[in-house]
């Protein structure tokens, strides 16, 4: 009977009517790690009037919960400075049967306003209507439900006191209009899905939101509120202490805290945020243009034989044909969107067009690289085997080296459009998401690679330029000598034949 903790994870199967009323005294209930638990029954958890927290995890076979099973918790823990409140928590977490949130899924949990009820990481698909019909809470977690695409606008009727909500990595595209008005806290975090906010107004108490696009704390920016909210205890509580309910009662402050901020990658106004680099980004996006369609109507529409360093400029004049591609699309986008970016933003950075950008960046930038080292390479194997014309690279090595240049440089490109980082991150279409392991494997070897590039063409510049050098000097050294040679022949001959004359 004074039993106040319990924590199984054995092979419970079923969690029956008033199974844990022989402990009035409990204060918290775990259980984690069930192979075995199918079934919670109705009053499962009723009769404990001191109990504080329910946390019931990595119960993979658990599918029934009734509709009754947390009724009839008279919660304890009662906030010292808020009697209105409670400190119970409800955790049930990583349970992957669980697909639904029924209606008046916890109706009866208890009479005042709990602290926190935490459903992450489940397989949670559905919230329904009135799933939290009579349930006074604090905080929602739903974090990491990522089959969760449906929150019935009508779930939270008869819910209240609602101030934080969490839906990171979960699949929603929207929020129930009815709960904004009181959210002091929103959290979605990598919820790709969710590509529009509701408008700003409607968050008439918000504070603190930490969302997964920059462009969504944009309309926040500039929205002045009276937003403080000081209770007459928050002077008396240490700083270090009660840190919940300093964050929700003690703020004052007139802004919004929003999360990821806009910053030149992620504008606000326009993807060119000054107006030379928007001149400067057509100039160069025309240049590219013309002078690479130049180059390879010069080069292909002539006569002469297609020989291996022309073979090779052409690959080099197309590549950068393609990223004078991708300047014109970015340009363009820019024009469109001019001092409204953030309202096209998160349509333009998910869509096909920011894909096919960054398709054409990566690949003509990777194929360039690959293009002006082979024609380095070429150059030093021409010259330092000049006199071995059985060593000459023909035209089809050149053809076996650009046709893995090619696949490579498109496997480059390829890979974020397919889950390996994302041209979606930033607004000019770069692959910058690194958040996976497999995504910063992806940039780090790009960059390694690109590097090891950049010194190969250093280095074999340098030995191109030490070899014309040393090339020279022994060849003007060369005629020194001879000139020497012949000098020495010349004087020796005149004085020759002035001894036959004296003779």
């Amino acid at each position: 009977p004074n039993l106040s903790h319990i924590s199984r994870n054995d092979n419970l199967e079923n969690i029956t009517e008033f199974a844990f009323a022989k402990h009035p005294r409990l204060t918290e209930i775990h259980i984690s790690d069930n192979v075995a638990l199918k079934r919670i029954e109705a009053f499962a958890f009723s009769d404990l009037p001191e109990l504080t927290e329910i946390q019931i995890t990595q119960s993979k076979p658990l599918t029934h919960i009734h509709q009754d099973a947390f009724k009839n918790i008279s919660a304890a823990g009662v906030e010292y400075f808020l009697p209105q409140f409670v400190r119970f928590k409800l955790h049930f977490t990583e349970n992957i049967q669980i697909r639904l949130v029924p209606a008046n899924a916890f109706r009866g949990l208890c009479n005042q306003t709990i602290s926190e009820i935490r459903l992450t990481r489940n397989g949670i698909r559905e919230v329904a209507s009135d799933a939290f019909n009579g349930t006074k809470m604090h905080r929602l977690y739903l974090k990491g439900n990522k089959q969760l695409t449906d929150i019935n606008p009508n779930a939270f009727v008869g819910c209240g006191g609602l101030s934080l909500l969490d839906i990171s990595q979960t699949a929603l595209s929207s929020l129930p209009d009815n709960i904004l008005s009181g959210l002091k806290t929103l959290i979605a975090e990598s919820a790709d899905n969710l590509k529009k906010l509701p408008p700003p107004q409607r968050f008439t108490e918000l504070s603190e939101a930490n969302l997964t696009y920059p462009s969504h704390c944009c309309p926040f920016q500039s929205m002045k509120r009276n937003g403080t909210r000081w209770h007459p205890l928050c002077s008396q509580i240490p700083d270090n202490h009660e840190v919940n309910f300093r964050k929700d009662y003690c703020v004052n402050s007139t802004s919004i805290t929003c999360r990821p901020t806009a910053d030149e990658f992620n504008p606000c106004e326009d993807i060119m945020t000054t107006v030379p680099l928007r001149v400067l980004i057509w100039i160069i996006a025309v240049l590219a243009l013309l002078g690479n369609t130049a180059v390879l109507l010069v080069l292909l529409g002539s006569r002469s034989k297609l020989t291996v360093p022309r073979f090779l400029m052409c690959h080099l004049a197309f590549s950068d044909l393609c990223m004078g591609i991708y300047l014109v699309v970015i340009a363009t986008v820019d024009m469109l969107t001019r001092g409204q970016y953030y309202n096209g933003a998160i349509d333009w950075q998910t869509g096909v067009g920011c894909s096919a950008a960054g398709f054409f960046t990566v690949f003509a930038s990777e194929l360039s690289v690959f293009t002006l080292t082979a024609i380095t390479l070429e150059r030093w194997h021409t010259i330092t085997h000049a006199m071995r014309l059985d060593r000459k690279l023909r035209l089809r090595h050149a053809c076996i080296v650009m046709t893995a240049g090619w696949i490579f440089s498109s496997i480059a490109a390829l890979l974020p459009t397919v889950g390996v980082s994302s041209y979606g991150k930033v607004s000019i279409c770069l692959p910058m998401d690194v958040e996976s392991l497999e995504a910063q494997v992806y940039v780090v070897s790009l960059l390694i690679l690109n590097i090891v590039a950049f010194f190969c063409v250093c280095g074999q510049i340098a030995v191109l330029d030490y070899s014309s050098l040393l090339f020279y000097t022994v060849w003007n050294a060369r005629w020194v000598w001879v000139s020497y040679v012949i000098t020495i022949r010349t004087s020796s001959q005149i004085r020759k034949s002035r001894v036959g004359r004296g003779g």
